[in-house]
């Protein structure tokens, strides 16, 4: 073999070695999303078995937007104390959050559920009674204090910018617990606010204003979780709260 065909043969040989390490190399240096919280963020009901994550949820549609890598560990039926733990026991949330350079946080829901529940079976069919229930048992929960928790921990594994989302109206109009949820969500949702507001680098996607009154395009009929069109919502609303427009 002459001089010039050994040289070509190293380069060629060179450029099967570094080839792939830089092509990994390349997608590994994309930004990454990690989403926390319940079945919101993992895509419910949005077509497939519910066996993993749905491709349509809110997180992917960010990343599809920002060329972003995610890591979906939303969990559905989750409540607040759930996450809180998992942040602080379990090394494959510490991990992923510690490596992240964007973290969505969509916890609560599954906790008011429970309480809107517990109040219609307690005061059954009571609405005076009802209400003073719903009252009293979002005052003795423990929701907000796990949320401000998780968001602690959350900033104690990163210093990436935090997303959290408020409660959406996810009743549909035509459902009177629509008009119930109308009355109490804006001030559950202004301590959402007041959470976000008095964390560092954390910023608040409004869901509850954004989903409006449009159950009927944005929620699954039947359903609480977010259509096609909702998560697309959830995922603009999220974009504009990073900043990343």
């Amino acid at each position: 073999m002459n001089k010039a065909a050994k040289s070509l043969a190293v380069i060629l040989l060179a450029t099967s070695i570094i080839s792939p390490a830089a092509s990994a190399k390349s997608d590994q240096a994309k930004e990454s999303l990690v989403a926390l919280g319940d079945s919101i963020p993992f895509g419910y009901n949005l077509g497939q078995t519910n066996q993993n994550p749905s491709k349509a949820a809110y997180p992917y549609l960010i990343r599809a937007e920002e060329d972003l890598r995610v890591r979906n560990l939303g969990i559905p039926g989750w409540q607040s104390e759930q996450l809180l733990d998992a942040l602080e026991d379990e090394q494959k949330y510490r991990q992923a959050v510690s490596h992240a350079d964007y973290v969505v946080i969509t916890i609560g829901n599954n906790d008011l559920l429970q309480i809107l529940r517990e109040a219609g079976e307690e005061s059954a069919g009571n609405q005076a009674l009802f209400q003073q229930l719903l009252v009293q048992k979002l005052q003795a929960d423990d929701v907000f204090a796990n949320i401000a928790a998780a968001i602690a921990e959350t900033r104690s594994l990163t210093d990436a910018p935090i997303v959290l989302y408020n409660v959406y109206n996810p009743f549909q109009l035509t459902d009177q617990l629509h008009y119930v949820a109308d009355a109490i969500l804006p001030g559950i949702n202004q301590t959402f606010a007041a959470l976000a507001a008095s964390s560092e680098n954390v910023y608040l996607a409004d869901a509850y204003t954004a989903f409006g009154d449009n159950q009927a395009a944005y929620v699954i009929q039947g359903d609480i979780h977010p259509t096609a069109a909702g998560q697309q919502v959830l995922a603009d609303i999220g974009t504009s709260a990073f900043g990343l427009e």
